[in-house]
């Protein structure tokens, strides 16, 4: 599909923007201030695939342990700030690779001057963060997409005076169609980069639904060029879910895609038991290059969808067809069906 191509800025070793691959973030939900237990979570961040990390800041115990937390981890580090400008120019110093503020709540043009610079001088990017609930309503009235691109783009000014404009822009609202045309607006009236995301999305359930809803509309237009995908649950889930929105629009090549059908009357095998075994397996022990992975459950469907995989099986009772590349290369019992189906997984992956 094709993207909108924006300004390119670095965060840390992670290029956002200009085209570059979509980069997948999450936040932190431990106190900063605990290393350990930060550190602890960004590893196990690290190990699902998230690019990019956040971390709240609300004091300088907090702002000072980032040095200590980037010593221990592999991915650029966010420093979110509000309100203090003396954290900012903390974060900084301790070596955040990116802050995320708005420059109106951190005080008069000099306070966010001193800031900016301080970044300039770091070529550390700022993200413009605009919340639908956080945005002022005297001024730009309740919130609607409008206001929240004026409200972001009137805080862009600000560093734009300052001659800064290394810059990433977010808009969210908790209200999908809301988000969705604010950045589309935003896409047509600026080039930087936009980090997509639905605010305060909800629990797991119901959060991933309506971030796939909003940030798969605006991927799909070709606008955004980093995310996160908020939930009221573990971090590692945000980055599951962001990966596969990207997965299903073909932005991101996962180790392995598994296929599976609906559960019918005609299932002749345990479908669902099936494919939570073949899942957990090829999460243990991913393929050495994409694979597509088929479980299907019955002779109407089945064989030929398993036959476009590039492994897969087709049930019937008792037994299911094994097909590899498009052909079927054996029946195999029930019993052996996930036994047989990852040694050949195994075997193409590898394959040269």
């Amino acid at each position: 599909m094709d993207r909108k191509i924006t300004r390119k800025v670095m965060v840390g070793s992670v290029a956002v923007g200009g085209g570059e691959p979509i980069s997948v973030q999450s936040m932190t939900n431990t106190p900063t201030s605990d290393v350990d237990a930060t550190v602890e979570q960004i590893r196990r961040l690290e190990a699902v695939g998230c690019d990019i990390v956040r971390v709240a800041v609300p004091n300088r115990e907090s702002a000072e342990a980032i040095r200590k937390i980037k010593e221990q981890i592999h991915i650029p580090i966010v420093a979110d700030i509000h309100f203090d400008y003396k954290l900012a120019l903390a974060a900084l110093e301790a070596g955040a690779d990116k802050l995320r503020i708005n420059p109106g709540n951190i005080g008069s043009e000099e306070l966010v001057e001193a800031v900016a610079h301080a970044a300039k001088e770091r070529g550390v990017p700022i993200r413009v963060g605009v919340n639908a609930g956080s945005i002022d309503k005297k001024r730009y009235g309740m919130p609607s997409a409008e206001s929240l691109v004026e409200s972001g783009l009137d805080q862009v000014r600000i560093l734009e005076r300052m001659g800064f404009e290394d810059i990433v822009i977010s808009l969210k609202a908790f209200d999908v169609p809301m988000t969705i045309r604010a950045y589309e607006l935003a896409s047509k009236r600026c080039d930087y980069p936009l980090h997509l995301g639905v605010t305060e999305a909800g629990p797991a359930w119901e959060g991933t639904i309506r971030s796939a809803v909003g940030i798969g509309a605006l991927l799909a237009e070709g606008i955004g060029d980093t995310l996160r995908v908020s939930l009221t649950a573990d971090p590692v889930e945000e980055v599951r879910v962001g990966k596969e929105i990207l997965a299903s629009l073909g932005l991101y090549l996962k180790p392995f895609t598994l296929i599976s059908c609906p559960t019918c009357g005609r299932c002749a095998i345990d479908i669902s038991g099936t494919v939570d075994e073949v899942r957990r397996r090829l999460e243990a022990n991913p393929p050495r290059k994409p694979l597509t992975v088929a479980v299907m459950g019955c002779v109407v469907n089945g064989p030929g969808e398993a036959s476009l995989a590039d492994v897969g099986i087709a049930g019937g009772r008792g037994s299911a067809a094994l097909f590899v590349r498009g052909q079927m290369t054996r029946k195999v019992a029930e019993e052996e069906l996930v036994d047989e189906l990852m040694k050949e997984v195994e075997r193409l992956s590898s394959d040269p």
